[in-house]
């Protein structure tokens, strides 16, 4: 039986192999080439299908009739074919990369020279698609065999024209389960300063691919080891260490309550975790280094959740990140440590805290933190069983009085009103009062016009 998703890996495939042979029956070489060979030769089935041929830009545009010229003064091209899009590359040769990540000048070339300028051997195939046979001219596949990330020619040439390969190196090896030659991970660590001279918003982009793609507990520890979470993340390099009290932490120190979270998180949400999830899975116990205390009766963290969004803000605004996945990280970190007292809440209370937007994330957070600690999910069950016999209509109750009643009834404009709403929801949430004439009993008693 196939599935709709096969069948969606089939049409992609089946797209991108009409895209190269209409290149091949003008005469132009066409391949599929880098991470979908990659895959394809690991007997994984491809996401992405990137192409790389002869035809120049202009050439490529003129074929096919829906493009995109993204990037045509460096030979990319995305082709429009059957409902998907595909990036259609013309073989190329570098200068030198004056900015540290594009190349100040190209030169078209050929098939062989376009694979010498790529990054890692592992992303230097190309296949046709024909025949399936691989190109290979600088030991991709065994490199793939041996399950070793290895750079195409020198690391340190290939980092220091684009620093921001270091953390592409170790997003491959942790994803892939592979290793870092070792001359890769010792130019990492050499390079690792050099990270800060590539964009907030580039490196924003390639930590939202490790934290939530497999193996983002792995690429942090690569992290850590090669220097680069020091340079980029300092505030999360300083868990490291930050021993917490065994009863409620058997599993060790800070980094390692995170690390076991985001494994978790990256082993149960294939292929891809939601960003903020894991962003908040990162980041909810980033406080912990700057409050942690220690007395008679023990290990304290007083006050690390505030010191946490104050930390975790700092961080994000660092990075660039959008208002809104910002300020829903911050919500995450602000809310992780109520679920301890869901059970204790009055009806109001509990209700409102139901209806937080994004409850699922919070909910899966309580759950990852719980795993990854002593276990307990009492708190976490609790929540989904009143999530599933509370009605929508007790969570969100339709307002038995408006504004518009309130004057009405001879109440001035101004904040009195707004009072009198919230305390009326507030009964309701309590189930005290059910009806329009208990409200404007209710209004009338304990207010007067």
């Amino acid at each position: 039986m196939i599935r709709k998703s096969d069948d969606h890996s089939i049409e992609k495939r089946q797209g991108a192999k009409r895209v190269v042979e209409s290149l091949r029956r003008e005469g132009f070489e066409a391949y599929f080439v880098g991470g979908c060979v990659r895959d394809f030769v690991r007997g994984v089935s491809p996401g992405d299908y990137d192409i790389a041929t002869s035809a120049p830009p202009d050439q490529v545009i003129r074929l096919f009739e829906h493009t995109v010229a993204v990037g045509a003064k460096f030979g990319v091209v995305v082709v429009l074919e059957g409902g998907y899009s595909y990036e259609v590359a013309t073989f190329r040769s570098d200068d030198i990369y004056e900015d540290g990540r594009r190349p100040t000048q190209v030169h078209f070339s050929s098939a062989r020279e376009d694979v010498l300028r790529r990054d890692f051997t592992i992303n230097g195939l190309l296949m046709d698609p024909n025949t399936n046979d691989v190109v290979d001219y600088v030991g991709g596949r065994d490199d793939i065999e041996k399950k070793i990330i290895r750079t195409i020619g020198d690391p340190a040439v290939r980092f220091n024209e684009d620093y921001l390969r270091m953390l592409r190196a170790i997003r491959f090896a942790a994803h892939l389960d592979f290793h870092l030659e070792d001359n890769v991970r010792e130019a990492i660590v050499r390079h690792a300063p050099k990270i800060r001279e590539i964009s907030a918003e580039r490196v924003q982009e390639e930590l939202n691919k490790i934290l939530t793609r497999p193996g983002a507990a792995r690429a942090l520890e690569f992290m850590a080891e090669t220097g680069l979470l020091e340079r980029i993340l300092p505030e999360v390099a300083r868990m490291r260490g930050v021993e917490q009290p065994p009863r409620f932490h058997p599993e060790g120190d800070v980094w390692r309550h995170t690390l076991m979270m985001m494994e978790i998180l990256s082993e149960e949400n294939r292929p891809e975790a939601d960003a903020a999830l894991a962003w908040g899975a990162l980041l909810h116990d980033v406080g912990k280094p700057v409050t942690r205390t220690e007395d008679e009766k023990g290990v304290h963290f007083y006050g690390h959740v505030k010191q946490g969004e104050s930390v975790a803000e700092d961080v994000m605004r660092r990075l660039r990140f959008s208002r809104v996945r910002r300020e829903t990280v911050l919500d995450l970190i602000r809310q992780h440590m109520a679920f301890m007292n869901v059970k204790k809440m009055r009806p109001a209370r509990l209700k409102r805290f139901l209806r937080m937007p994004n409850f699922q994330l919070h909910l899966q957070l309580h759950r990852l933190d719980c795993l990854a600690s002593h276990g307990m999910l009492d708190h976490y069950e609790f929540c989904r069983e009143q999530l599933q016999r509370t009605e929508q209509g007790e969570l969100h109750p339709p307002r038995l009085l408006t504004g518009a009643d309130l004057l009405s009834m001879g109440f001035i404009p101004g904040k009195q009103i707004g009072e009198i709403l919230r305390v009326l929801e507030e009964e309701q949430l309590e189930n005290r009062i059910r009806s329009r004439e208990e409200a404007v009993a209710f209004v009338r008693t304990g207010w007067k016009v």
